[in-house]
């Protein structure tokens, strides 16, 4: 943030020089107040949050909290040390409550592919897919009954009513075919 302008809005109150001078109603000091003190505040807020839009709110509520509490702020002179630190609190309540979204945001898995790892995979995977589709049914089934549902030899016979030396003989022909149309492709 050092060396960089911050632009801070004026207020949209009616100016009234003299807080004192308000007809001793909350509306009306508190509207003075506002005039006079609106930018300083926000600047105030802005170096503490490095957010304008945060910044403005936060004054924002000062001075909400201020016009509900007005009748037991026993001096009004002290009105503009009250906003004061009624700013510096809701800028550190912004600061934790950042340092809690923060802290429990969702970390992506450290493994996680690249963009490119993962265009690489989708292409091995349509040539993987291609390539079963040219294999004869029973081979192409003994093999994604193995290496996609994950099945065991003795399964995969029962599930297709073949026998296990069947299985181990569709699966080694698959593979051979398989290897053999990935490695031209190349």
């Amino acid at each position: 943030m050092a060396g960089r302008a911050i632009r801070v809005p004026e207020p949209m109150a009616p100016a009234v020089r003299d807080p004192a001078a308000a007809d001793g109603d909350a509306a009306g000091a508190v509207a003075a107040l506002y005039a006079a003190h609106y930018r300083s505040l926000v600047g105030l807020a802005v170096l503490l949050v490095h957010d304008v839009g945060t910044a403005e709110e936060v004054v924002q509520e000062s001075f909400i909290a201020m016009h509900r509490r007005w009748r037991l702020l026993r001096n009004g002179e002290k009105a503009l040390s009250y906003l004061q630190r009624s700013v510096v609190n809701g800028s550190r309540s912004v600061l934790r409550h950042r340092q809690v979204v923060d802290r429990n945001a969702p970390k992506p898995p450290p493994d996680m592919p690249s963009a490119e790892e993962g265009a690489v995979e989708l292409l091995e995977r349509s040539a993987m897919v291609a390539a079963l589709r040219t294999l004869p049914p029973r081979q192409r089934e003994v093999l994604v009954l193995r290496y996609y549902g994950d099945l065991s030899e003795t399964q995969i016979a029962q599930a297709m009513r073949i026998s296990t030396g069947a299985v181990k003989s569709h699966a080694a022909r698959a593979t051979a075919a398989l290897r053999s149309l990935l490695e031209n492709q190349k």
